[in-house]
């Protein structure tokens, strides 16, 4: 069965990429490498001992996503593929619009084209937006505070109204609460060109040397220890929460919208102190006032998972760091 994975050679595609091979799966990977590396491909044969069918095709080139569907028999569809920097998004709103919209109505309409009509979608938990309070339930009103997080919302949106339109779509839309961590081969792991945007791989950063602090964005919220809280999970748990769901897609119809999470929410701060014990560094840190759109905690409930897919996290913060550690060290090494 072949399963086109879109930015299958970024942090989270890479992992699942890896587990679909391992369990069976024949790959292909459509990516525009804008966020990641071609060596990610030699990471995961080292790994599974198969290199997955690469395109360096982006998704608004529409011919060349064509062409894939025409190339190759797809039984399903996992989809990454999108900027999705929050802060990079309030500056240039329309890339983020016409990159992560108009890329999505072009694989669904290729999609619909080839009748290949199961597709797990990259969703986020920014989608609840900041009125609700944790645990969030898929249940909850949506609404978002920054550009990315309503390209997620719009595309979920998108993707219900395909199916009311057409009963025969598989759709599930995972929203994924903070991934961190790397596979415990130290071969793939978050390592974003440039400055990074998230959490653990700056913190890394700043271990090994490369940067001289973490700015810490407030320490005066209604939390443990005053910084934001937020539900970190193991990429590779994440990432076979993509294997539950594509299995469970292709036995069912609809549009089902799933968390991803532990469903136990830790502070920036606690973080800090889980990496320094998993790398033995220092890691300095700057406070810095609130950023705006910035909730106090958020975490999942991850009942629904468990319920319909069969999935719970299995792996802590320390799994976390350590893994993430390993993987930042033994690149800095080579």
């Amino acid at each position: 069965m072949k399963i086109l994975v879109t930015g299958g050679t970024g942090y989270i595609g890479s992992h699942t990429v890896v587990l679909l091979i391992q369990e069976g799966y024949e790959v292909i990977i459509l990516d525009n490498l804008s966020n990641s590396k071609i060596e990610v491909l030699d990471s995961i044969k080292e790994i599974t001992n198969i290199k997955p069918q690469f395109y360096q095709v982006d998704l608004l080139d529409y011919d060349g996503v064509k062409k894939i569907f025409q190339e190759n028999e797809i039984s399903g569809v996992i989809h990454f593929a999108g900027l999705k920097a929050v802060g990079e998004s309030v500056r240039i709103p329309l890339d983020y619009y016409n990159n992560n919209i108009t890329g999505t109505l072009n694989l669904l309409r290729i999609m619909n084209e080839h009748n290949v009509k199961n597709i797990i979608f990259s969703s986020s938990a920014t989608v609840y937006g900041m009125n609700n309070e944790s645990p969030l339930y898929e249940t909850m009103p949506l609404s978002t505070t920054n550009p990315y997080g309503a390209t997620k919302r719009m595309i979920e949106d998108i993707m219900r109204d395909l199916y009311v339109s057409d009963n025969e779509w598989s759709i599930v839309l995972l929203r994924y609460f903070n991934p961190i961590g790397a596979h415990e081969s130290a071969l793939i792991g978050e390592n974003p060109n440039g400055i990074p945007n998230n959490l653990l791989p700056y913190i890394a950063l700043v271990a090994v040397g490369k940067l001289d602090h973490l700015n810490v964005f407030g320490n005066d919220y209604d939390t443990i220890d005053g910084t934001g809280v937020r539900d970190y999970i193991h990429v590779v748990d994440l990432a076979m929460g993509h294997i539950k769901a594509l299995k469970y897609a292709m036995d069912h119809t609809g549009a089902e919208a799933i968390n991803l999470g532990t469903g136990n929410g830790t502070s920036v701060l606690e973080i800090v102190k889980a990496f320094e014990s998993a790398s033995g560094q220092h890691i300095e840190y700057v406070i810095q006032p609130r950023r705006p759109g910035d909730v106090a905690t958020c975490f999942a409930n991850s009942n629904k998972a468990k319920e319909l897919l069969g999935w719970s996290a299995t792996k802590n913060i320390n799994d976390m760091c350590v893994d993430g550690w390993n993987f930042i060290a033994h690149v800095t090494n080579n």
